[in-house]
């Protein structure tokens, strides 16, 4: 084997790359607003019995705060009577969680908001209650879509050649994973997989759905007053979806640039897209590969999609090749993953998230989305169908949290997670790299390259991931200028990041 070349760069300081830290230097005392560790909270009430928000506290971060249920509207939005008890009890030098009981001895507010009896609890992240109070989350990260879509390319790229090495091959062609350059083989651009190719096509058709007239000041400002986010969209509808990544999936498997050696199964499925037949019978449903996995990435991207559409169109591009449940539940875990990482979900935070997210779906089949494909996968039920993909999935990412604890960068993914080409495992070996270099951006994609398994698809996921996170300022401005595909890659993310 000839000695790989890599895209040259200039050298930078690295200090460039630290995260800058604010501190607050003045104020009145105040709990901190956020947190990475499991949350106490309460359930609070309206004078008729509704429960309008949640409010939460962690003393081992000492902080405490305040989520309003998007469907109260804006009385709960605006109502201060919790947020001046904290800050009272805070002033009186309690713990976040005596602030707690002491509200559930205090009773009623004069409005008649209320504690709301017995509802003292515990949630694994406070982005759990976020969800519980169907928020919209925190404002995304900027050049998320460019960060997310170049870091996919980029750890497609690293990874492609490093498939077929184990790690010693691996440590001898191209150093140790910390120092890995960005290679290139044929010409002077770095070339990519199928993965790439894909999850592009599966992104531009997603684009050619929802891009439509954009909604008007009044709307805009109208739901964003009564649901604290611009509506979801009413014309992606399943039928729409489906016929447009059919026809891009199609497109991709005639298009002279599919010389990359996908996959059997994605190959044989494509084919049998472009007959006259429902999707589902060209879906090999006991296929749980990875190739669909990568491609849920640009669901995560899209803009202003509801939860439930994001879910149904994941789980759809993956089932239109990989039918399996768990391709199914792994690719909206995906989807989920980049969402929540391009809204400002810190890495601390990500398992737990996810793991609340694969629980509250594990029994739902999503029929709208998905049609048929339980039967004639041959399942017991469309619910059992569904429980199965998600257990595989929680099984994986309590594989990725035993694996963090021991805190070591250099135990490759493969040795942590697993080596099986599976959606499973791929999408563990690809968490587990983003986590355990604490999510930084280039350590992540090196990390996951060096891997014995799927090496292509767990660095691609894993440069998504920490791009979704860090936006684009992290990825060296000459790997970017070599890559495949930039000018697709530009003109998705411009109109993403401004939407």
């Amino acid at each position: 084997m000839s000695q790989p070349r890599f895209v040259p760069r200039r050298h930078i300081n690295p200090r460039f790359e630290e995260d800058l830290q604010f501190q607050e230097v003045s104020g009145p005392a105040r709990y901190a607003s956020a947190t990475e560790r499991t949350v106490h909270y309460l359930a609070v009430a309206d004078g008729k019995g509704t429960v309008t928000g949640y409010v939460w506290a962690n003393d081992e971060d000492d902080a405490a705060g305040w989520i309003p249920r998007r469907d109260a509207g804006t009385q709960a939005v605006n109502d201060g009577t919790w947020i001046r008890r904290l800050r009272d009890a805070k002033a009186q030098g309690r713990t976040p969680r005596s602030a707690l009981r002491q509200m559930i001895r205090d009773g009623a507010a004069l409005s008649g908001a209320h504690v709301v009896a017995g509802s003292y609890a515990e949630a694994p992240h406070v982005g759990v209650l976020r969800d519980l109070a169907d928020r919209a989350a925190p404002g995304r990260v900027g050049q998320a879509a460019r960060g997310a879509l170049f870091g996919l390319g980029i750890g497609d790229a690293m990874g492609r050649p490093l498939a077929p090495l184990d790690t010693h091959q691996m440590a001898a062609a191209y150093g140790g994973w910390r120092d890995m350059e960005l290679p290139y083989w044929e010409g002077e651009s770095v070339r990519v997989s199928d993965h790439t190719q894909l999850s592009l096509a599966v992104a531009e058709a997603l684009a050619e759905v929802t891009v439509r007239a954009p909604l008007s000041e009044a709307e805009q400002r109208h739901s964003l007053t009564t649901r604290g986010a611009l509506p979801a969209l009413p014309w992606v509808t399943p039928g729409a979806v489906a016929a447009a990544l059919r026809t891009h999936l199609v497109r991709w498997l005639g298009s002279p640039d599919n010389d990359r050696s996908p996959g059997r199964t994605t190959l044989e499925a494509c084919a049998a897209l472009k007959e006259p037949v429902p999707w589902q019978a060209a879906s090999a449903v006991t296929s749980k590969g990875c190739a669909a996995l990568v491609r849920a990435t640009g669901v995560g991207l899209a803009p202003h999609l509801s939860g439930e559409q994001r879910s149904g169109i994941a789980q759809l591009q993956a089932a239109l090749t990989h039918g399996h449940p768990t391709a199914l539940a792994a690719s909206d875990l995906v989807a989920h993953a980049v969402d929540l990482l391009a809204h400002g979900c810190a890495p601390a935070g990500l398992l737990d998230r996810l793991r609340a997210h694969a629980a509250a779906s594990r029994s739902t089949y999503r029929s709208d989305w998905l049609g048929d494909l339980a039967a004639r996968a041959g399942a017991d039920s469309p619910a059992a169908f569904a429980a199965q993909g998600w257990d595989e999935c929680l099984k994986a990412l309590d594989t990725v949290s035993d694996a963090l604890l021991a805190k070591d960068p250099d135990r490759e993914p493969g040795a942590a997670v697993g080596t099986a080409w599976t959606a499973e495992q791929a999408l563990a070996a690809a968490l587990y790299s983003h986590l355990v270099t604490d999510g930084h951006a280039r350590h992540t994609v090196r990390r996951a390259a060096h891997s014995s398994g799927a090496s292509a698809a767990v660095a691609a996921l894993a440069g998504a991931f920490a791009g979704a996170r860090r936006g684009n300022a992290h990825w060296p401005q000459e790997w970017l200028a070599a890559l495949e595909y930039r000018e697709r890659i530009d003109v998705l993310a411009t109109a993403w990041d401004r939407n």
